[in-house]
This record gives structure tokens, C-alpha cells and sequence, in this order.
């Protein structure tokens, strides 16, 4: 490995950059978690974010550590991996971030820290540093998570529609505001758990680069608690440019079309957490809100906001691995 020796303070500062990404993370997702139980006024905004922040932190008690293998080892292979790369990637991730949270887009933050450890990773290395059998079901996932989150959400629709049916509207809005409650934290742990992992993927690798894990990858337990609390905290101070085109402007949502649409999103993404695919809970949850406004009628769907976010899915990883290439040279250049 070609990797040279950081001092402790440039260790530090770099593993700082990685949290900031998480709690970034955090802020730029925290809309995800809580847009539908927020636009179905369930919860006030700042109850709603709490609420979405617990159930991040304590997500690393139901999960193993798939994605952060993933991330670590799974795409760019972890003997290119060196502290310029990790920043390369990191500032590319970001940046992009930024762009995106300041536009209101729900773009995805896994997607742009992908995007920036590919642009970095093959700066230094060329189109060899890809790890193909982890970067395939992640570009894979892209597709297939807003597509099953639809699917779910739809079906879900479509059960509890014929369940309520011989109930008052009153009864059931009452009974899906309570039933709210569980499917926000269902989604939230799910976020909490596939996305966090994300940056301990990237800490893990920088500390393995650097020799402080042996000859062995794995994930330190302290760098799955900080990395857990970062993007609780990022959470907390929410990311309302995003909730209002998450919660609003996609469609309008009842308290059983929340409740199916967080369900639908939990339930993708335990099943991406568990194989160790790191998705996109913002695809996620952006199809499962259009597979529930769709079971109503295909109107009630704002195609063009979805369309748009749909572009920024597209852009995402390309724009953030030519941020990251740059910086990764940048760091090279000025050592």
C-alpha cells in the first residue's frame, strides 16, 4: 500500500470531515424520516424530528455492519484507499450535498459519497480500483429501491383501503395517526441504519489505510456510536427546504397513506441493510409517496417535481465523482 503516514491531528481532522458528512447526512435525509408524518400533521415538525433522531441513533442495536463492509471494501478496493482518496470523496459527497440541501433537491447523500470514493478512487487508480461485484448491486439498487418502495407502499394501500372499509373515516384516521407512530420509527431505524453506515464504511477504511486496524478490516465500536450520534444530531436541526417538496409537493398525504408509505420505505430498506446494499432512503421514500398517491389516482401525483427528482438521482453520482477526482488531486497536489 502507498498510503503515507498521517500525524494524529490530520487523522483527527479527517475522521472530523467524515462526521460532518454524517451529520450533513443527517440535515440533508432528516426530511425522509419525517416528511410524511409532518404533512400528515401526526406530529409538529420539531416533535417529528426528535422523534426521527432517537430512532437513528439506536439503529446500530438492530443492524449488523453489512454496508459499512460495503462501503469500506465493496467499492473501491480498500489497498487504492488512501487518505487523499477518503477526501476526495468526502468533499465530493459534501459539496454536492450542500448544492442540493440549498436547492431543496432530495438528492442522495449515500449516492454522492459513492460517487465521490469512485471519482477519487479511480483518479488515483484508473477504472481497476472498482470493486464490480459491490458497485453492481448498489447501481442495481438505484432502480430497484424507488421501484419496490412503490410496489409496497401501493399494496399496502390497497390492504389496509379494504380493512378500513367498513369502518367511519373518522375511526380510521384516528386509528392510522396512532399507527403513524410505528411506521415513522420503522423508517427512521431503517435510515438510521443504512445510512450511517455509510460513514463508518469510510472512517473504517481510512483507519485500516493508515495501520491502526491491523491486517484485518472491521468497524471499530467507537466509530459506530460517533457516526450514529452524528447524524442524530444532524437530524435534529432537520432539513425543512426538503420536507416541503418530500411532504407536500409530490402529493398530498392522509394518515393511512403515511402510515403505508413509511412502511413501504422501512421495509425496502431493512431488506438493503441486511444484504449490505447502501441505497438511497431518499429514493426510497420518494416512491413509495408516489406509490401511495398513485393507488388514489394517477393525478394526484405532481409528475413533474418526481420528474425532477428523478434528474438529480441521474446527476448525482457523476457530478459527485468529478468533485471528488478534483479534490483527490488537489490533495495530491499540495501533499
Amino acid at each position: 500500500m502507498d498510503a503515507v503516514a498521517l500525524s494524529l491531528p490530520l487523522l483527527a481532522g479527517l475522521i472530523g470531515i467524515a462526521l460532518l458528512f454524517d451529520f450533513l447526512n443527517g440535515l440533508h435525509d432528516a426530511a425522509n424520516s419525517i416528511a410524511t408524518i409532518v404533512s400528515t400533521r401526526v406530529l409538529r415538525p420539531q416533535y417529528a424530528v426528535a422523534w426521527a433522531a432517537f430512532f437513528n441513533f439506536i439503529a446500530f442495536l438492530f443492524f449488523g455492519l453489512h454496508v459499512a463492509q460495503t462501503v469500506g471494501k465493496g467499492i473501491v478496493a480498500a489497498d487504492v484507499v488512501n487518505a487523499q482518496v477518503v477526501f476526495g470523496a468526502l468533499m465530493g459527497a459534501i459539496i454536492w450535498n450542500v448544492v442540493t440541501w440549498l436547492g431543496g433537491i432530495p438528492s442522495s447523500s449515500s449516492h454522492a459519497l459513492i460517487g465521490g470514493l469512485l471519482g477519487a478512487g479511480i483518479a488515483k487508480a484508473g477504472i481497476g480500483a472498482v470493486v464490480w461485484s459491490g458497485l453492481g448491486p448498489t447501481l442495481l439498487a438505484i432502480v430497484l429501491s424507488p421501484l419496490i418502495g412503490f410496489a409496497l407502499a401501493l399494496l399496502l394501500v390497497l390492504i389496509t383501503s379494504w380493512l378500513a372499509r367498513g369502518f367511519s373515516p373518522f375511526a380510521v384516521d384516528r386509528s392510522f395517526r396512532i399507527l403513524q407512530f410505528a411506521s415513522a420509527s420503522l423508517y427512521s431505524l431503517g435510515h438510521g441504519g443504512n445510512d450511517a453506515q455509510k460513514t463508518m464504511g469510510i472512517i473504517a477504511v481510512l483507519l485500516f489505510s493508515q495501520g491502526h486496524l491491523g491486517e484485518q478490516f472491521y468497524v471499530p465500536f467507537w466509530v459506530v456510536i460517533t457516526c450514529q450520534a452524528a447524524m442524530g444530531l444532524g437530524t435534529l436541526f432537520g432539513g425543512w427546504r426538503i420536507v416541503h417538496t418530500m411532504g407536500s409537493k409530490i402529493t398530498r398525504l392522509t394518515p393511512m397513506q403515511g402510515f403505508c408509505a413509511e412502511t413501504g420505505g422501512a421495509l425496502t430498506l431493512f431488506g438493503a441493510t441486511w444484504l449490505g446494499i447502501p441505497v438511497s432512503t431518499t429514493h426510497t421514500i420518494t416512491g413509495a409517496i408516489v406509490g401511495v398517491g398513485a393507488a388514489r389516482r394517477v393525478s394526484a401525483v405532481r409528475w413533474n417535481v418526481a420528474s425532477n427528482i428523478v434528474v438529480a438521482w441521474v446527476v448525482t453520482i457523476p457530478a459527485a465523482a468529478l468533485i471528488g477526482a478534483m479534490f483527490y488531486a488537489l490533495a495530491r497536489l499540495f501533499g
